[in-house]
């Protein structure tokens, strides 16, 4: 049986776990809505309609190799670097003005840092991309930051993981792993991990299925102690 929200939350402070990886995009920020944005107008441009499964197939592979799977998949006379640059400068342009940290996400990872927890960011976006945001300096949140674009490396093998757990010092055994994707979190238990679902609101997640795959599960970030005192 899945234990309760309220339940999963008491594990998570005070932390039972010597590190911590976090996913971005819909596990602590909320800018999923601005990649569909990104992947509508892409594919929009060349007539073609979205579908969930290609957004979802996307959320795990990053730049280069999702821009391989929309070339073969949609048969595009693109090159990859064309669709990446193009990707990229689209989501710079939203990322600049509009990406924001879920109420509550940093709160917890810097209550993190200020325990003696180190923490590691997780992602298959790019650099360039987080490194447009005004809102918030990533370099000041996490020790380390993982880029699964720069490994040559997707969510679905525990890679990206294991990286992170090594640069930070840490067993995979003996880190959580934050994530909103169920392939992803596949992945991170793989790798050995603790892994906590969350909630990201996104209507291209399926909230049970993850909570079923997952070791603990999270609906807002405000509900963990000692950030509801302050998120």
């Amino acid at each position: 049986m899945t234990p309760s929200t309220g339940q999963d939350v008491r594990h998570l402070w005070p932390p039972t776990f010597k590190a911590a990886i976090f996913d971005f995009d819909g596990t602590i920020a909320t800018t999923a809505p601005l990649w569909h944005e990104v992947d509508r107008a892409f594919l929009g441009a060349r007539g073609i309609a979205m579908d969930v499964e290609y957004s979802r197939r996307l959320n795990i592979l990053g730049f280069a190799a999702g821009a391989r799977y929309t070339i073969e998949r949609y048969g595009l006379p693109e090159s990859v670097e064309d669709v990446c640059l193009e990707w990229e400068r689209m989501a710079r342009a939203l990322y600049e003005t509009k990406a924001t940290l879920r109420p509550g996400a940093y709160a917890y990872i810097r209550a993190l840092r200020d325990r003696g927890v180190p923490v590691a960011l997780a992602t298959t976006n790019g650099r360039g991309v987080l490194d447009a945001m005004r809102s918030v300096d990533l370099d000041e949140i996490f020790d380390v930051r993982v880029h699964a674009g720069e490994l040559g490396v997707t969510k679905d093998a525990p890679d990206i993981y294991l990286k992170a757990a090594e640069l930070l010092q840490a067993s995979p055994s003996s880190c959580i792993v934050f994530e909103d994707i169920l392939a992803a979190a596949r992945s991170a238990r793989r790798a050995g991990a603790l892994v906590c679902g969350v909630r990201s609101g996104d209507a291209n997640q399926d909230p049970h299925e993850l909570r079923s795959n997952t070791d603990l599960w999270l609906d807002d970030w405000r509900d963990i102690a000692p950030v509801g005192k302050c998120a």
